[in-house]
């Protein structure tokens, strides 16, 4: 992928390519020491002195120079400095592709523009920081705290205000919800919601996509809840083997049915002086649903095979991945059930609209895989690079925070090296069989839609299948997708990082 270093001109650098003082100035030394693709520099300096600049790189052999004159009224005037560096990040993604390995050169410039720098490399652009000194040398710029997951959010104040008042009388931080990461307004909502319905005992119906957390959010609510010492009793109701709902839920005596060579208590029994949790309650038969709120509504249930009712003292938290209240209008679910579910009704939002969460989550899952796989032989700790990071930042999630976890133990098993990069995420990213130019095509205005990354995608799709058609002719390639010339598919081609297959021509 192109490596690209972006940075201010400074006046060191334009002293020393004018010869007023010796060496190759900090981008000059970046420039020698480390292997770029491009130079993207911004500069708030007279254009000839800009252009001498420039001129005196390339004769240096330095690579090719995007400039990008931003005349300043004041350097330290922060509104003009980060409009003309988010300018800059974006050219960069824009001209280079949305996997771009970005590296930003902080020394450079006043206070004002570094601080910037760092800002929008650890938020919305990650890209490595690196700062040189003529006596120390070339170094990365190391911030011992995570900007986005840890100031970022404080910033939405007014979000946190309304948000204070719709919990009033919230009980004090339960550690039993640590475990769950989700700094954004509607998982700060949703946390907020499910600490308050925890300590009461009521049922709670959670709603949310698959892989949202389900269970881990009910596994809170148990450990916070006046039954936290009791059994947490799971159920997945789309598993249960049909014929034998009954059974499994409620028990059976010795002889109710063929096989039944013993009494058997069922999960109901099971979680007595706990908490039962009916996962994908929604994939339940009418029949079974019937059992089931007869069981809540008289709190006894019946064995299969007996007539004694057994009292039971059981909290029942219930989780669905389907809208419940379309079920019902479709016939599907029970009314009656669904409102004696509901009582405490929690919505776990989607990846895509948890803003803010995604970095926090790519770092946690990544500690958690690190820890995991630390005694596996040949399994070295992992460290995500910029691009890596940009990548996983990028993707849709459309398996939300299990597939998360999931690619983050895949990266730290398979990645060779200690460091992952952009290629090794591409690699063990799950991409949706139906991912193709119809969905492209088909996706919804904003809700976090960049039309850069889709248009690098759509084209490193067809640039490499022409390429694989064509056995890597690039002539014959370039015919294939409409243009002109085997001299335009390889800017193409360098554009949106593609390689030719191995063993191919040239032409």
């Amino acid at each position: 992928m192109p490596a690209i270093l972006l940075s201010w001109i400074g006046q060191t650098d334009l002293d020393c390519a004018a010869g007023r003082r010796p060496g190759l100035g900090p981008i000059g030394g970046v420039v020698a020491a480390r292997r770029f693709n491009a130079l993207v520099l911004l500069s708030n300096y007279p254009a000839a002195r800009n252009r001498a600049f420039v001129s005196w790189l390339e004769d240096g052999e330095a690579p090719a120079v995007h400039l990008r004159e931003e005349p300043l009224d004041d350097p330290t005037d922060y509104r003009a400095i980060h409009e003309a560096a988010v300018g800059a990040l974006d050219f960069a993604r824009e001209e280079f592709g949305p996997d771009t390995d970005l590296t930003v050169h902080v020394s450079p410039g006043t206070p004002a523009m570094q601080a910037v720098w760092v800002l929008l490399a650890k938020t919305r652009f990650p890209a490595e920081l690196i700062q040189s000194h003529e006596k120390t040398g070339i170094r990365p710029v190391s911030i011992p705290f995570d900007i986005a997951a840890e100031y970022v959010p404080a910033l939405l104040r007014d979000a946190d205000d309304k948000l204070a008042r719709l919990t009033a009388g919230l009980p004090p931080e339960a550690p039993e919800f640590d475990d769950i990461v989700g700094r954004s307004p509607p998982m700060r909502m949703a946390m907020a919601r499910a600490r308050r319905v925890a300590p009461h005992d009521v049922t709670v119906l959670i709603e949310g996509e698959s892989g949202t957390g389900k269970e881990l959010l009910a596994r809170a609510i148990h450990a916070e809840s006046r039954r936290r010492h009791g059994p947490f009793e799971e159920v997945n109701c789309g598993a249960l083997p049909e014929g034998l709902v009954e059974s499994l839920l409620f028990g059976h005596t010795r002889g109710a049915f063929s096989g039944a060579v013993r009494a058997h208590a069922g999960h109901f029994e099971a979680a007595a002086g706990g908490t039962l949790f009916l996962d994908e309650i929604g994939e339940l038969r009418l029949d079974a649903q019937v059992k089931i709120l007869r069981a809540l509504q008289e709190k006894t249930v019946r064995r299969l095979g007996s007539d004694r009712a057994i009292r039971l003292d059981v909290r029942v938290v219930a989780a669905t991945n389907r809208d419940l209240r379309a079920e019902v209008a479709a016939g599907r679910f029970r009314e009656d059930l669904y409102y004696r579910l509901a009582t405490g009704v929690l919505r776990l939002p989607p990846l895509r609209e948890r803003e803010g969460d995604l970095t926090p989550l790519v770092d946690h899952f990544l500690a958690a895989a690190n820890r995991k796989f630390a005694d596996q032989p040949g399994v070295e700790q992992k460290g995500l690079s910029p691009g890596a990071r940009n990548l996983l930042l990028q993707h849709r999630w459309p398996g939300n925070v299990r597939e998360l976890q999931a690619t983050m133990d895949r990266l730290v098993l398979w990645a060779p090296g200690p460091r992952v990069t952009a290629d090794d995420v591409r690699q063990e990213l799950l991409q949706p069989a139906d991912d193709g130019p119809a969905d492209l095509l088909g996706r919804p205005l904003g809700d976090g839609l960049e039309l850069p990354r889709l248009v690098a995608e759509l084209s490193r799709h067809y640039l490499e299948r022409a390429l694989s058609e064509a056995n890597g002719n690039k002539t014959r390639a370039a015919g294939l997708i409409g243009l002109p010339s085997y001299q335009t598919l390889t800017n193409w081609m360098k554009r949106y990082d593609v390689s030719l297959p191995a063993s191919a021509s040239r032409r």
